[in-house]
């Protein structure tokens, strides 16, 4: 299967480019708790499974196979649809329980990959960076964040056409690089987010200790023992609460509001 390109070709570049539009605007407007990402998918392999399929009974059998199940990272499934339409397109009607294979096999570990990337690396380095500008008024923090989207939405547009022209090859040929790919982003978004506590997560002790003529700071005291240790501690009771039954990250974001008014109002935090 690694060389998919044997059979005479039926599928043109724009079909292929149709398929990636199609992927993208359709994988994450259908989710459902249901199938997820299954109705985009076979959106976007529609037009594919008409041009491969010319007998009604193989067409619908094929819409039914790709209607199940089917979840992973937005920015990186079109691979998988790429994969898939150069599977069918080699192989016909018999690729069904293939297909069937390949989408459960690979949607995990692409998952894996995309999410370290886009959900994680990307938006915790960039979105922070362009954050953090924005709140000392420079406006190019917008525009960086503007840039990064627009990069990776470019990116998503070639996908498709990589996975179609790379088949199987691209799962056996790079696991190795997408795990080790995986590993040092991982590592490396653990610590930009170190380092961003710090920096970002303000939490200021106002609170003052006296003792006859002496007045102390509560803050110039954690200072000396440890710079950032209170945005540490908060980053750490919110990390401890989002590992609680029933608690939700939206409960979490309200607790903190609440907890934060209270002790600013008694002259704790300002």
């Amino acid at each position: 299967m690694e060389n998919m390109k044997t059979n005479e070709t039926k599928l043109t570049k724009k079909d292929i480019n149709s398929l990636s539009k199609r992927w993208i605007m359709s994988s994450q407007i259908t989710w459902n708790y249901e199938k997820q990402m299954a109705v985009g998918y076979l959106w976007a392999m529609l037009p594919i499974i008409r041009k491969l399929y010319k007998d009604p009974e193989q067409q619908k059998e094929m819409l039914k196979t790709h209607i199940q199940f089917f979840n992973t990272t937005p920015h990186v499934g079109g691979f998988i649809c790429g994969i898939d339409a150069a599977t069918e397109e080699y192989e016909g009607y018999k690729a069904k329980e293939t297909v069937k294979g390949l989408k459960t096999g690979l949607m995990g570990p692409f998952a894996g990959v995309g999410d370290t990337l886009f959900g994680v690396l990307f938006p915790t380095i960039f979105g922070s960076i362009a954050a953090y500008m924005g709140q000392e008024g420079n406006m190019i923090g917008a525009i960086i964040w503007l840039l990064v989207n627009i990069s990776i939405l470019i990116f998503r547009t070639f996908t498709a056409g990589i996975g179609y022209k790379e088949g199987s090859k691209i799962i056996t040929s790079a696991k190795d690089k997408l795990d080790a790919l995986t590993a040092a982003a991982t590592l490396l978004g653990i610590t930009v987010v170190g380092a961003l506590i710090a920096t970002v997560v303000r939490a200021n002790v106002t609170a003052t200790f006296t003792s006859g003529e002496i007045s102390v700071n509560g803050q110039e005291i954690l200072n000396q023992i440890m710079p950032g240790l209170v945005p540490a501690a908060v980053v750490g009771l919110i990390y401890w609460l989002l590992g609680r039954k029933k608690m939700s990250s939206t409960k979490a974001i309200v607790f903190v509001m609440v907890f934060s008014i209270l002790l600013h109002v008694v002259g704790i935090l300002g």
